[in-house]
């Protein structure tokens, strides 16, 4: 087994002691980053006691930097609201500390044990019932106001979806914020890595400045969108951003898995916003942002799922007044 690096068991204030703590990647992966556990035996009055932690590297540099930064804040705002819902992370940093341009970071967080989980579906009702219950808990904790006491739209820190940076500035407003952060920005992302395409543009503008201003959303919530997976009623990688709750359930729609009980719950929780006749087109609008990020990750079949979508909401609500 590969030793733990100084660096993490600092971090974790572990013994350094080879024999008392131990990293193990067997079967573990992502497409991002390498992971492994940590098993370490603390000293206790009792006897030595082991404790267990999930640990990330990416040698990325930069991106790796900004990407553990933002999963930790996510992470630990998600754990603050509902304790449980996810791994709370303990520590970030680089392991390459003592180089002049560090590349190499890490994020450790609790270790879950997730073997009995995973044959657990969001379509057994147990299951869409307690996840339900701590996402519309989630959604329905009030965003941190600011030192003026003003409740915006974004996140402290940049998060990332898939590859994708999301800089999360700060916004008064729901509609501004989905517009200039998610639609605007992908497009631009887009266009970076796979060249102009005048066609999506004129579509992206025209949805950000006709469709989006609909939005009816004056308070922001956490919400966990993006590198987010489930398993039960357990949250992980997370993209975190003080947004309107239904944002959540577009990337939840566009990959499917929950049932109609899952909804009938939440929304017993969290209400669906006014307009209520509007509210599918909302979440297809939401959905959007996720085509089009896949669109500028992968390419490829993806721009028809967001052209599909931006043609039909612009039908129904792009005409000028």
């Amino acid at each position: 087994m590969p030793p733990v690096p100084e660096p993490i068991l600092r971090a974790l204030s572990l013994p350094s002691d080879p024999s008392k703590v131990t990293l193990s990647t067997s079967g573990l992966g992502s497409g991002f980053t390498s992971t492994g556990s940590i098993r370490a035996q603390i000293p206790t009055e009792a006897g030595p006691s082991e404790r267990r932690y999930f640990v990330k590297t990416s040698a990325d540099g930069t991106a790796a930097k900004e990407m553990f930064e933002g999963e930790y804040a996510s992470l630990n705002a998600i754990a603050d609201a509902v304790p449980g819902f996810c791994p709370r992370a303990l520590a970030w940093g680089a392991v390459d500390e003592d180089a002049a341009s560090p590349r190499t970071f890490f994020l450790a967080t609790e270790f879950l044990d997730l073997s009995g989980a995973m044959g657990r579906s969001t379509g057994n009702e147990t299951s869409a019932t307690t996840l339900a219950a701590r996402l519309g808990k989630l959604h329905s904790t009030p965003a941190p106001a600011d030192e003026s006491g003003r409740r915006r739209f974004g996140f402290p820190v940049p998060t990332f979806c898939g590859d994708t940076k999301q800089e999360n500035r700060f916004r008064d407003s729901w509609a501004e914020f989905y517009a200039e952060e998610r639609l605007m920005t992908i497009l631009r992302t887009s266009e970076t890595r796979n060249g102009r395409d005048a066609g999506l543009r004129e579509l992206v503008e025209a949805t950000a400045q006709k469709v989006v201003p609909r939005g009816n959303a004056d308070r922001g919530k956490i919400v966990g969108t993006g590198r987010e997976e489930t398993v039960g009623d357990v949250v992980y990688d997370p993209s975190a951003v003080y947004g309107h709750s239904e944002y959540e359930l577009g990337i939840m729609h566009m990959f499917g898995g929950f049932g109609s009980k899952f909804f009938e719950q939440y929304h017993r929780i969290v209400p669906k916003t006014e307009p209520v006749e509007e509210y599918e087109d909302r979440i297809r609008l939401y959905e959007l942002y996720h085509h089009l990020n896949h669109h500028a990750i992968f390419g490829g079949g993806y721009r028809s799922g967001a052209v599909s979508i931006m043609q039909k909401l612009i039908r129904k609500y792009g005409k000028d007044e």
